[in-house]
This record gives structure tokens, C-alpha cells and sequence, in this order.
């Protein structure tokens, strides 16, 4: 039997608090009051299975820890040999986790087991794709805060197994200026007067600018860290990145695609952030096989 913690790459670290509060939360959406009826009504008690969990595509892994307390929830004397990692590339028909426990508990934990996966390795696939597309340059790709409700933790820890990088995880850890702050706030100095004077020393300030105007501006002030290049094209990006002449960390955002994320990069910039990594993911095709 494995512990969901010997299935981490230390590199994309996932909290057992974070694993368990996931595992519980679905199990009971999916259980409800009864348990599964199915499995109850017809697979006596006793009743054994080995089952084969399977990458039914090429990609790379995430969610196995989540898989893995999944069974073990319902089943702790269940029997779990890994094949596979969170963070590795794998191919189709590659076999992930070999299961051997009771029945009923395999069956009842598949689908929430296959969902963890599916949308983990989803997003770490995609993740994947994108930071192959900068290679070469000096930028790092970054997710959002454009994740499904309840289950950023887990969504950004996918984006770090795919090789991409987190940007702030909420409203809490960081500062981040949008265009909607500057104006309410009455303009780009005073709203970054007004943060720094906030700040402790271990916040960091982002400011979103629209135009390389704008950029002069924050430059001149000195009090942000970072400044996000929004939706500007290549020829300005590649001037906003000579102006900061290394005095910021610049970030890019803003349509990002697989199409545009090379030239982008190619431009200079520190950083690129898509909300796509994670808000549009597509599933990844798993699957769990029960041996005969």
C-alpha cells in the first residue's frame, strides 16, 4: 500500500489538507446519503477486484495523490502500486496505478478517482505545451485565477506539473492594480503611493498598464515591482521590455494562445499569463481497467 504523499515530485508540493478536503468534498457529492446503490445491490461484501488505471493519451500526469486517497478513503487496507508519477510524460495505453482491494470500494471510488486525474492531467498537459512553446527564452509561463470555483489549489498545482509557474493564488498574497483601481483611485501614481504605503516588505506590487504612456508613468514613480503589458501587440511589447531596461519584472497577458505564446516570449518579456491553462483545458483521456 502507498501513502498519496509518495506520489509527489517535490518540485509541485500539494498539501494532504488540500488532497483530503478534495477527496471528501467529492466522494460525498457523489455518495450522498446512500452510497452507491449500484455497487451495494449487487457486488456481495466480500467480493474482491484488481483494476488497472490507464492513460488512454499521451501527456503529462497530474491528480494520481487524489486518485490515490480517493481509494484509500473508502477502502484504507486497499492494495496500490504506482506506475506513474505527477509530472511525468506519459503515452497512450501507459499503465498509471495497479488497484487491489475491495470491490465495492473500487467501483464506488472510480469515477471521482478518474475526474481528479482527468482534469489535473488536463491542465498540465496543456501547461506543458505551452511552456514547450517558449523554449529557448528566458520567460515563464503562469496561470491565473481563472479556475473552477473551489478547486484552485489543485488547478494550480496541475499548472506546476506541467512546468508553468503560479501567479498569486488570491486576493491575499500579493497586489495586483487593474485598470479599474487606477481610475477609482484617481491615477497611476496615486493608487501606487497609496499601495506601497499599504505593503509590507514581503508584498510585491503589479500594476496593469495599457499603453507604453502609461508605463512611463509607473517607471517614473519606482514603487512597483512588476508591471503587466496588457493586450498590447508584438511591436510594443518589444519597446515596453527597452523602456523597463530590467527595472521591473514585466508580464505579459492577454489573448494568449498556443498560436501567439512563442512570439510573445520572443519579445523579452519575464512572464506570460493565460487563464486558458486552466479555464480551458481540455479532459485527459483515463481510464480504469478491472482485471478479469
Amino acid at each position: 500500500m502507498i501513502a498519496p504523499a509518495s506520489l509527489h515530485f517535490s518540485e509541485a508540493f500539494l498539501s494532504p489538507l488540500a488532497i483530503d478536503e478534495a477527496v471528501t468534498r467529492a466522494l460525498a457529492e457523489d455518495l450522498g446519503r446512500a452510497g452507491d446503490v449500484t455497487s451495494i445491490a449487487t457486488i456481495p461484501e466480500e467480493t474482491g477486484a484488481s483494476a488497472i488505471m490507464v492513460a488512454r493519451q499521451g501527456g503529462v500526469i497530474a491528480g494520481l495523490p487524489l486518485a490515490v486517497a480517493t481509494l484509500q478513503k473508502l477502502a484504507p487496507e486497499i492494495r496500490i502500486e504506482a506506475h506513474a508519477h505527477d509530472g511525468n510524460a506519459v503515452t497512450r495505453g501507459q499503465h498509471l496505478l495497479t488497484i487491489a482491494g475491495p470491490a465495492r470500494a473500487v467501483l464506488s471510488a472510480e469515477r471521482t478517482a478518474l475526474n481528479f486525474v482527468g482534469r489535473l492531467s488536463g491542465i498540465a498537459t496543456l501547461t506543458a505545451d505551452y511552456v514547450k512553446r517558449t523554449e529557448g527564452t528566458k520567460t515563464r509561463v503562469c496561470c491565473t485565477r481563472k479556475t473552477t470555483p473551489g478547486l484552485r489549489a489543485l488547478e494550480k498545482y496541475a499548472v506546476r506539473c506541467g512546468g508553468g509557474f503560479n501567479h498569486r493564488f488570491g486576493l491575499d498574497d500579493a497586489i495586483l492594480i487593474k485598470d479599474n483601481h487606477i481610475a477609482v483611485a484617481g491615477g497611476v501614481r496615486a493608487v501606487l503611493q497609496r499601495a506601497r504605503s499599504h505593503a509590507g516588505h514581503l508584498v510585491k506590487i503589479e500594476i496593469e498598464v495599457d499603453t507604453l504612456a502609461q508605463m512611463r508613468d509607473v517607471l517614473d514613480t519606482g514603487l512597483a515591482d512588476v508591471v503587466m503589458l496588457d493586450n498590447m501587440d508584438l511591436a510594443t511589447l518589444r519597446e515596453a521590455v527597452k523602456l523597463a531596461a530590467g527595472r521591473v519584472v514585466l508580464e505579459a497577458s492577454g489573448g494568449v494562445t498556443l498560436n501567439s505564446i512563442a512570439a510573445i516570449a520572443g519579445t523579452g518579456v519575464d512572464y506570460i499569463s493565460s487563464g486558458a491553462l486552466t479555464h480551458s483545458a481540455p479532459n485527459f483521456d483515463v481510464a480504469l481497467d478491472i482485471e478479469a
